[in-house]
């Protein structure tokens, strides 16, 4: 009985041995016969997953008409005995290397995975490969208590029903291994060109390491990629080592980690189509539910906000100015690259230009984060400045200034710090060079933005502060990342941002201060059913009265300064931009609601390294710059309608 008679006071409440001993017996017994109804329950369902009727990746223009297709599943199943011993040891060291002898589960592995599911952590690692297959071919990819015990049950008949082998053959032919491959043939194929049967142990222990998450182990995803997967590689081998797979001296001359080839380009994306799958594609990876495994299979209609006139109008223009270098006649017209984007200012990207072609040239220029903005970075210093004033003594208050604030516009002037002059680390003061190596005298803050005076700038820089110059930029559109190292020469662009940030930031200024991420897609469905995209909303960055005068020295730089060209366009306020050594050009500005940014430079194909312009398209030697990014741009801009 309890509370127990015949104890006094607080003794009473204290259960004894015996009734401790029922009600755990009480316990396991009730969770006992819940699991056994469970279990009983549980049916292994009658059909795969069928793979068959899955469908294409549609893109849609912003219009509703179809623009591309892609993601097709590419899935072709494989007898086990074609598969190399040694290849499946890999996946068994890498997955499940008990496979053999286990019951299709693993108890500790379910407790962790259960726990971890419970306290929001991931539930990877829980799995035995026969619960992977039971859920690659029967269940899905939710990670839900539920589904994890129907997965347990079904893996336990599974595991009594059907042989070690036939389970593994299904489950190295259902996998995952990233590039729209499901199984290991097809995957044997996009990664190294041949038949699952030439695969080395080796080669087999890379795609083993696909396993763990193709979109995390893929090495031509990134520097980050390729370090994680020559490290699991290597475990990988030596797990097979240690459960006697694989002999210590076949492990020893597998120094060299086996390189995949090349992802294919997909066929059917010429032009600039792939360029805008490629980015509508990132934006549903980040901003959407959807994984990249759940993408490949297909299914999904992806409305973009790429319009197909304004995407035509930009390809024209950059196409036919391009026309007018000869790269067989000069070699300084050889290795060029032109980016450019289009964004409103609502943060809608509605023209992107790649490069010359998706199948020529897959990396997308346009999105580059190599070519340094020059002196199309000024705009930020100045609203730097504007918003945050000047620290010209230490320990005093900051000073405000104005687009009238004057400032010295000679040629070679030292560069000065609140603490004094600014020397480098050779011992020398600094000191400020102008295009051509002009002085302007006396200049207004307004005055050396329109007219790219490189020494007011690079001083207002110093004065200001160059991390707060750094954050009015990224406040602006830039990300940190693109920034770099903040040395003098930072005021004059020594940023790197993609051709869209710098669409996005000058679309800040349109915006008189509002400013909204860069997004390319605008719905996502599947089969009907509307799946939620993740899109920005209008923030305030910068003061109204901040991007007004920024606004206005860049239409002052149309009306007389260095953009005059782009007068042909309309009302439209711009800046030209020229990278330090004349290593880049660009143009950024914007009419109306849309903001478009023009960068061009020269690229060693070989080093990757940036090379000089001078002489591009037959210009003297020592011109600076190139008039190429204002003519696209205002080609562009005259031939699209007005926003």
């Amino acid at each position: 009985m309890y509370p127990r008679p015949g104890r006094p006071g607080w003794r009473r409440w204290i259960p004894s041995w015996r009734q401790v001993l029922g009600l755990c017996s009480s316990v396991v017994g009730a969770v006992a016969v819940l699991v056994a109804i469970m279990y009983a329950r549980t049916d292994i369902p009658a059909d795969l997953n069928a793979f068959a009727t899955q469908q294409d990746n549609v893109y849609y223009w912003a219009d509703g008409t179809e623009m591309a297709r892609t993601g097709e599943v590419n899935r072709q199943d494989t007898d086990l005995d074609k598969v190399p011993e040694k290849v499946r040891w890999a996946a068994l060291a890498a997955e499940n290397e008990t496979f053999y002898s286990d019951s299709g589960v693993s108890p500790s592995g379910m407790v962790r995975a259960v726990s971890k599911m419970i306290t929001g952590g991931s539930t990877q690692g829980g799995s035995t490969i026969t619960q992977q297959y039971v859920k690659n071919a029967y269940l899905n990819q939710e990670q839900t208590f539920t589904r994890k015990l129907t997965e347990m049950f079904i893996a336990i008949k599974l595991d009594n029903r059907m042989s070690k082998d036939d389970i593994l053959e299904g489950y190295l032919n259902t996998s995952w291994f990233g590039r729209g491959t499901y199984g290991i043939q097809r995957a044997s194929h996009a990664y190294y060109g041949k038949d699952v049967s030439q695969l080395n142990a080796s080669e087999g222990a890379f795609l083993a390491s696909l396993l763990k998450g193709a979109a995390l182990y893929d090495p031509a995803m990134g520097p980050k990629n390729h370090e994680r997967a020559v490290e699991r590689w290597k475990w990988i081998l030596d797990r097979m080592v240690a459960t006697g797979k694989l002999p210590k001296e076949e492990r020893a001359r597998y120094t060299t980690f086996p390189e995949p080839k090349a992802p294919p380009k997909p066929a059917g994306l010429t032009g600039q189509t792939g360029y805008l799958v490629e980015t509508a594609r990132a934006y549903v990876s980040a901003h959407t539910p959807v994984t990249e495994k759940d993408f490949d299979l297909g299914g999904y209609q992806i409305r973009t906000t790429f319009e197909k006139p304004s995407v035509a109008a930009l390809t024209k223009a950059a196409d036919e100015v391009k026309g007018r270098l000869d790269p067989e006649k000069r070699d300084a017209d050889k290795d060029v690259r032109v980016g450019a984007a289009s964004v409103t200012t609502d943060g809608r990207i509605v023209a992107l230009y790649g490069g010359p072609g998706y199948l020529k040239q897959g990396f997308n220029d346009a999105n580059s984060s190599v070519v340094p903005a020059g002196t199309a970075f000024a705009p930020f210093v100045y609203a730097a400045a504007l918003r945050d004033g000047v620290q010209l003594e230490r320990g005093k208050p900051r000073t405000p200034v104005s687009p009238s604030t004057v400032y010295d516009g000679d040629n070679k002037v030292s560069l000065r710090t609140p603490e004094g002059p600014y020397w480098d680390r050779s011992g020398k003061i600094v000191k400020a060079v102008n295009d051509g190596g002009k002085s302007w005298g006396k200049v207004t803050l307004k005055e050396a933005v329109a007219q790219s005076v490189n020494t007011p700038v690079m001083q207002l820089g110093m004065d200001v502060g160059l991390d707060r110059v750094g954050k009015a930029a990224v406040d602006a559109g830039l990300l940190e990342s693109s920034l770099g190292t903040k040395l003098p020469a930072f005021s004059l662009g020594t940023a790197t941002p993609s051709a869209i940030r710098m669409a996005g930031a000058y679309g800040t200024f349109a915006a008189k201060g509002l400013h909204s991420e860069p997004y390319s897609v605008d719905r996502l469905s599947r089969n009907g059913n509307e799946v939620p995209v993740e899109k920005p909303k209008a923030e305030r960055t910068l003061p109204q009265t901040v991007a007004t005068a920024v606004d206005d020295a860049l239409r002052e730089a149309v009306r007389r300064g260095t953009a005059a060209t782009a007068k042909a366009a309309g009302d439209v306020a711009g800046k030209t931009g020229t990278g330090q050594g004349n290593k880049s050009a660009w143009f950024a500005g914007y009419r109306g609601k849309v903001s478009t940014a023009v960068s061009l430079s020269r690229i060693d194909p070989k080093t990757q390294e940036l090379l000089p312009l001078d002489g591009l398209g037959g210009a003297p030697k020592d011109a600076t710059g190139s008039t190429y990014p204002i003519d696209i741009w205002t080609k562009y801009m005259a031939g699209v309608q007005q926003k």
